[in-house]
This record gives C-alpha cells, structure tokens and sequence, in this order.
C-alpha cells in the first residue's frame, strides 16, 4: 500500500506552506528593528584627598626613642582613614637615630587598599624648595602600592638626616609642616544610558514654608508666652506625635467625623518654651531644617550652653518628640565642640537623650582629659552630674586600649602628667 503523501499530484506542488509568506516578512521586519548597540567602560582612578601635619616643638619631641612616633589626627579619603607618623628618633635601629622617618598608615579596617602617596616636607623660607616624595604624575613599574590591612604603611625610613634637617630651612621655630595627599584606587562601571531626565532635590519644605509664611488655612492658634503663633493642625501632628496626641487623640469618634462649620480656630498653651524658640521650632516643622546659622550663633558667645537656642532647641526636640530636629541640633553642637565647651556639652546631651552627641562628648572629652579637668565645665559635671565624670573615665579607659593596639602613641593617662594643652580645639567629626 502506497503512502498517500508520496504522490501528492501537479496541483498540490504548486501550493505554498500556510503563512509561509508572512513569517517570511516578519523576519524581515525583525532584522529591521534589531536592539540598539549597547556599552560599557570600566574606569579606574583615583579618588585623592590631602591632610597638612603640623609638629610643633620638633626639639622637644627628640629623644622619645628608636620606632615611637608622633601620629596625626586621622583623615578621610575614598573611604577610609589615614594617619601620618613621624618618627623624630627613626624607625630603623640600625640607623642609631642619624635620620627621621615618615610614614603614612592605613588607619581602618581595610584588605588590600591600593592608593598612591605623596609626602612633602615644607620649604618654609618662602623659597618653594619643598622635599617631596610622589606616586603621582609618573610611570609606576609595578602600580599602586598596596595595603594589606589596618596598620599597614607607606614610608621612608631615612626620610631626612636628622643634622641636615635641624639646620635647613623645613625647620622654623621649632616647627616642621608635612603635607600628605594620598589618592585610593577606584574602578567603577560606566555603561551607556538611552535616555535620563534629572529630578531636582525636593522643594516640599520651601512649599509648606510659603505657607506658613502666608498663614494660608491656618486653624491653630499656638499661645506661647502670650505671642500667638498661627499654624495648621495637620501639620503640627504629622511632625510630632505630642502635637498629634494634644490636637487629636482626645476626640471622640464622632467629634472626628463631624464638620467643624464654625470660624473657631483651637489654641494651644505653651508654657515650657520661649517665643523665640518655638518660633525656630515651627521654622523646622514646616522646612524640615534649622534656623540659619546667624540666628543659632547670636546668643552662644557669651552664655551656657544651655542657654543657647541651639541646647533650647535640642530640649524642645526631646520635650515635644521631633527626633530629626534633636539630630539637626546634634550635628550642629558637634561642630562647635572645645575643650572649655565639651563638659558641658555632654551634660546637656545627656540630660535631653542626644545619644550621638553624648558619644562625641565622652570621646573628645577622654582624648583631651588633661585639658578638659581644668575647665569650670568639668566642675559643673562635678557638681551636678557626676555619674558623667565615672562614664569619661571608663571612656579613657577604652581609648587607653585603642591606643595599645596601633593608635596613637601617647597615652591618653599620659596627658595627665605632661599637662598636655589643647584648649580651644574643635572636634572634627569622625566617619
């Protein structure tokens, strides 16, 4: 029996396969509309930044013995922290104190960082003949110098002979300048993008400022002692939960649903704050930030800290339940840390549950003891809060270990003896 497909006949040769001419003319349309090219491009560099050591009292510092140094306060770049030390005795036994030696060290936690130094010693006779050692700007044979982990260092052991440097012109007044840029090595992924359209930063709080400023729909009258401020209850409470509990939580349900037809607008009393305070309270609510810098500074020169607007505001935050004006305040008394400053500081931070700040407080406070002790701050702290005095102590405690496992070489204790100054200096905030 015969296959009925084998002898299909003229008539049936000639016909084509169902779609076979649209299929045909898809794939043409598909060749047409291919996917555009795409494109990337690795790109490594350097994210570079520098620090200026300043050793003062050069003279002094000799002697202290073969591989101790002087460290700098550590710095930022690309990520993570840098320290330059100074070895006024050399770091080499061998050399028998003939030179000094600089280093550069990995100040963080870090595994394999590579970055390239640059140390220049300051000509400081105006000549510009500065002594500098550089990665940058020239061919390195085997790239970055590489940093295996925290403590490792970049350096000269025979910086500068130590005969040649005490009658050179690096050296004025018993002081040398050591300028250090270090650049850490990036690679990041650059890849072609079609299209982008910028978004620009969120202009809400200039919107609900104008609103304020305007007292549009304004439906609560504030009565602060005595001057009335106008606001808007749905504000007030999505700020602060104190505000949501005083304007809302007392309603019944059926006081909730109802529509208030009347013109009477609700006031609030506010004995526990001043007008001025609550003014730059409101200016946050609405604007999300701090009063300028003008305003916040005018009252600080000559008062306690707690009579600042600034320490007023930050117990206002914690008073009324508003946590990022409590940070805002935070990150502004933090700029303006000293030695005279910080124990009070502390017991404010302290007292209004400003964690953060407290944190700074205790460490610059430790860092600085010898200083900090003689303030009539301290005797405040004394007087009034002496619980803070034992947690500055334990904190000492703390940096003491620090220092034992690689940090700076002078023991905080030690500030105690040699009566170490550093009245005046600002804290700088730590990453």
């Amino acid at each position: 029996m015969e296959d009925d497909d084998a002898g299909g006949g003229g008539g049936g040769g000639e016909a084509s396969p169902p779609h076979a001419g649209s299929a045909a003319a898809m794939a043409g349309a598909g060749r047409d509309i291919a996917a555009s090219p795409t494109s990337s491009r690795s790109v490594t560099q350097t994210v570079n930044g520098s620090h200026r050591f300043v050793i003062q009292g050069y003279s002094l510092a000799k002697g202290m013995g073969v591989g101790k140094h002087i460290a700098s306060e550590t710095f930022t770049v690309g990520g993570y922290q840098w320290a330059i030390y100074f070895y006024p005795d050399g770091k080499n036994p061998e050399d028998n104190s003939a030179y000094v030696s600089v280093f550069i060290a990995l100040a963080s936690e870090g595994t394999d960082v590579r970055a390239l130094f640059e140390l220049t010693l300051l000509d400081q006779s105006g000549k510009a003949k500065h002594k500098v050692h550089s990665h940058f700007d020239r061919s390195l044979e085997s790239g970055p110098y590489t940093l295996k982990y925290r403590g490792s260092m970049w350096g000269y052991k025979r910086f500068f002979r130590r005969t040649a440097l005490e009658t050179s012109d690096f050296l004025k007044d018993d002081c040398l300048k050591i300028n250090c840029t270090v650049g850490v090595v990036v690679s990041t992924m650059d890849y072609s993008k079609p299209h982008s359209i910028h978004v620009p930063e969120s202009d809400i709080g200039y919107h609900f400022g104008t609103l304020l400023d305007n007292q549009e729909g304004v439906d609560v009258i504030c009565n602060v002692a005595g001057e009335k401020f106008h606001a808007h209850q749905l504000v007030l409470a999505a700020r602060s939960s104190f505000f949501r509990s005083e304007l809302f939580e007392h309603e019944s349900d059926e006081e909730k649903n109802e529509v208030d037809t009347s013109n009477e607008i609700k006031e609030i009393v506010i004995d526990d704050m001043e007008p001025k305070v609550f003014k730059a309270v409101l200016h946050f609510m609405y604007r999300d930030n701090l009063v300028g810098d003008d305003e916040l500074s005018a009252s600080s020169s000559d008062c306690s800290i707690f009579d600042t607007l600034a320490g007023k505001l930050l117990a206002a935050a914690d008073r009324y339940e508003l946590p990022r004006l409590r940070l805002l305040c935070e990150s502004y008394l933090c700029k303006h840390i000293s030695v005279n400053s910080v124990a009070t500081t502390l017991a404010l931070a302290d007292r209004h549950h400003a964690m953060e700040l407290k944190s700074v407080c205790l460490k610059f406070a430790a860092e600085n003891l010898s200083a900090v002790i003689r303030t009539d701050g301290f005797d405040y702290l004394k007087d009034n809060c002496p619980a803070l005095q034992s947690e500055i102590l334990r904190t000492v405690a703390g940096c003491e270990e620090e220092c034992s496992s690689g940090g700076k070489s002078q023991s905080v204790w030690g500030q105690l003896s040699d009566g170490g100054d550093t009245s005046g200096r600002r804290v700088r905030p730590r990453v």
